[in-house]
């Protein structure tokens, strides 16, 4: 190639370079038509599934419409923070709705923005709580905490997460963007070909790692009051943890998700029987992992701390960590280095009137 360069005029070396330049914007550019297309196919073939599940429904003999039984109409949400091993986790759902009969739904959000229109909002909820050919259903996506009793719903929903270290979670995704995951290694990711490195990306105030981007789990949890997304907002804070108390079933962390999969087996079998068995010997425990991830230097990290947006973060995660080891505490016990979940601890007596 050298002694070609050398051989050919400078025109033609000029032109050779504009031909390689246009060939590789024509490649890029067919790379993205094939992604747009099979993104297309992805919904064609979704609403198929949706329609023929319907169908089926529709062709029993007889639809009968006595109420669900309780264990049949329940609801699970899993509003998923992105980069807390949710697809690890979600891979076990989709795993056990067939042995263990319930609807697995992905809430496919257009640019995965997380925050649903008005209109969309009614429209969730009212899907949620009234298509019966869905339910037991377990509904999974990156979407923000969303109120089901404002909407006047007859029934709410079971809501369930898990959060991370934020400095842990924003250099996966940082990585993520770049060089993708053993997951689907040949997709081209928004940021590829970028190969500077999340330490060089802070030292030089970049963007993509700026303190701004640590703000994704409090909005997640708080939900769409535009407050929310007020990055540092204080208020937004507390709403974050009411809801996590109030609203949410279990909301596990990244660091122990074996326990977290654990009590949710424990605590509704209906949906998670032999998901534990399932995550310590399944294929798809850890299937989803960053390529290329550089942990950061301990001196990045403490610049990313002096951050007030990363103390007020971190002392939701702190609050998310304490309450589900709280959660764990009373769930399970250690032996031989094992934990195993503990039995029903109470019990009824002395139950007037008497039957005879």
């Amino acid at each position: 190639m050298g002694l070609l360069r050398i051989m050919m005029p400078p025109k033609f070396q000029l032109l050779a370079v504009l031909a390689f330049g246009v060939s590789m914007l024509f490649i890029e550019n067919q790379i993205q038509k094939l992604e747009e297309s099979r993104a297309k196919l992805e919904r064609t073939i979704a609403r198929h599934e949706v329609a023929e599940v319907e169908q089926r429904h529709n062709d029993d003999a007889v639809r009968d419409l006595s109420p669900l039984a309780d264990k049949d109409d329940m609801v699970i949400i899993y509003n998923r923070v992105p980069k807390t091993a949710s697809t690890s986790f979600t891979n076990i759902a989709y795993d056990l709705c067939g042995k263990n009969h319930f609807h697995v739904l992905h809430i496919n959000t257009t640019k995965n923005n997380p925050v649903l229109s008005l209109q969309d909002q009614v429209r969730f909820v009212r899907n949620v709580t009234s298509w019966r050919e869905m339910k037991p259903g377990f509904y999974h996506g990156h979407v923000a905490y969303l109120d089901f009793s404002k909407y006047s719903a007859k029934a709410k929903p079971m809501y369930i997460n898990v959060v991370r270290d934020p400095i842990e979670r924003l250099v996966s995704y940082y990585y993520f963007l770049r060089f993708g995951d053993d997951y689907r290694p040949g997709l081209r990711r928004r940021k590829q070909g970028d190969k500077k490195t999340f330490d060089e990306c802070v030292s030089s105030g970049g963007s993509d790692c700026a303190p701004e981007k640590l703000w994704l789990q409090i909005p997640f949890f708080c939900g769409h009051h535009s407050e929310c997304w007020n990055a540092g907002s204080r208020w937004a804070l507390e709403k974050a943890k009411y809801n996590l108390v109030n609203e949410y079933l279990l909301v596990g962390v990244t660091e122990e998700l074996e326990d977290f999969i654990m009590i949710l087996e424990a605590a509704l079998p209906r949906f998670f029987k032999g998901a534990t068995e399932l995550y310590r010997t399944g294929k798809k425990s850890h299937l989803r992992k960053t390529t290329e991830k550089k942990p950061p230097t301990k001196e990045t990290i403490a610049k990313l701390q002096q951050s007030d947006i990363w103390k007020i973060e971190n002392e939701f995660y702190e609050f998310a960590l304490e309450q589900f080891q709280f959660v764990r505490a009373h769930a399970v016990r250690e032996k031989d280095g094992e934990l195993y979940v503990l039995a029903q601890s109470f019990f009824y007596e002395k139950i007037y009137p008497k039957v005879n």
